[in-house]
């Protein structure tokens, strides 16, 4: 077969396919680096404004980038944003890698894509079987993702909300207050998507079901104020059941939970990342931060700083995504100056 039409092939057959069982090898399948062992621009998922990627963003993708996130505003249709994977795809193949391309499709009110999921996770969460329902969230994402011609979604949502209409649950963005359900719910949803290729992401550990409605992480400082026990038995939860699911992605919160690191928020804690993420509950995939311009991070201030705070910690993907190839580069330009 000729090489550009087997690239077109490639993208076409949805990048997603080519995913590995374990999912670190999802965009360096030629070096099949895992957590760790990133380096530079490998790291940075970058974004862009408008509905056309600038010509700058593919020369970054020739020389090799941790992903490309899109947003509402990358998207007008299907068809439209499939036709921007695919050359996104096609760039990253012609320099040997696949690339990651991410959204947020939970379902609800946080949703990028047309088509599904059909219901929020609330709505998920409340039918009589949360295990099929959970499984047909997922499907339904994960359908919606490769027809776009994308690979990873950040989903699904695993805090255990506390109160009628606080931070996760006036968006409907988490499955229930019971924990079990959550579990259950969410487990089924990573499994059912990454068995249709497309790599799921469990956010927002510990846990940001304990936030008030008004604690907007993008937008301010937030501190969650549980006890450690409390962590540990409820927030932390269903993480267990999404690492037994063989999640391929977990991102952290910009929540500072004092109980278990006083001085630094969730994904800038080592003592968080590493010793309960890594360690204590076993996680081998691939971390990566919520939104790198974020309020919550004001005190770390250039994007920079911020970028190599987050590597020290043991992040292995950065999200700047700000819809701006420049934010990208200052945290790409940072990691190589520290030797990351």
């Amino acid at each position: 077969m000729d090489r550009r039409v087997f690239l077109k092939t490639a993208a076409l057959t949805g990048a997603a396919g080519a995913l590995s069982a374990s999912g670190l090898a999802v965009a360096q399948p030629l070096g099949s680096l895992g957590p760790g062992r990133l380096s530079g621009r490998r790291r940075v998922i970058y974004s862009y404004p408008g509905t056309a990627p600038p010509p700058e963003l593919f020369s970054r993708i020739r020389a090799g980038i941790g992903g490309v996130i899109s947003f509402g505003e990358n998207i007008t249709s299907s068809e439209q944003i499939a036709g921007v994977t695919q050359q996104l795809t096609l760039t990253a193949l012609e320099s040997g890698y696949l690339l990651r391309l991410f959204v947020d499709q939970e379902g609800g009110l946080v949703k990028r894509l047309p088509g599904g999921p059909s219901m929020s996770a609330k709505q998920t969460g409340s039918q009589p079987d949360p295990d099929i329902a959970g499984m047909m969230q997922g499907s339904e994402a994960a359908m919606a993702l490769r027809a776009a011609g994308m690979n990873v979604n950040l989903a699904p949502v695993l805090g255990v909300y506390r109160a009628a209409g606080d931070f996760l649950d006036q968006y409907g963005r988490s499955f229930s207050m019971n924990k079990d359900t959550v579990s259950r719910a969410g487990a089924a949803f990573i499994r059912s998507s990454q068995g249709l290729g497309v790599s799921a992401c469990a956010k927002h550990f510990p846990g940001l079901g304990a936030a008030a409605a008004e604690a907007n992480t993008d937008l301010t400082p937030v501190t969650i104020s549980l006890s450690e026990q409390t962590l540990t038995d409820v927030d932390e939860y269903p993480y267990r059941a999404a690492i037994s699911a063989g999640v391929h992605m977990v991102m952290p919160s910009w929540g500072l939970y004092p109980a278990l690191d006083p001085a630094h928020p969730s994904g800038m804690s080592r003592a968080i990342l590493q010793g309960r993420l890594r360690e204590r509950l076993g996680f081998r995939g691939l971390i990566v931060t919520d939104a790198l311009e974020a309020g919550a991070l004001e005190r770390y201030g250039s994007m920079g700083n911020r970028a190599v705070s987050a590597v020290a910690a043991g992040v292995d993907l950065l999200c700047c995504s700000a819809r701006d190839v420049a934010q990208g580069d200052e945290a790409a330009d940072a990691l190589v100056a520290a030797g990351h």
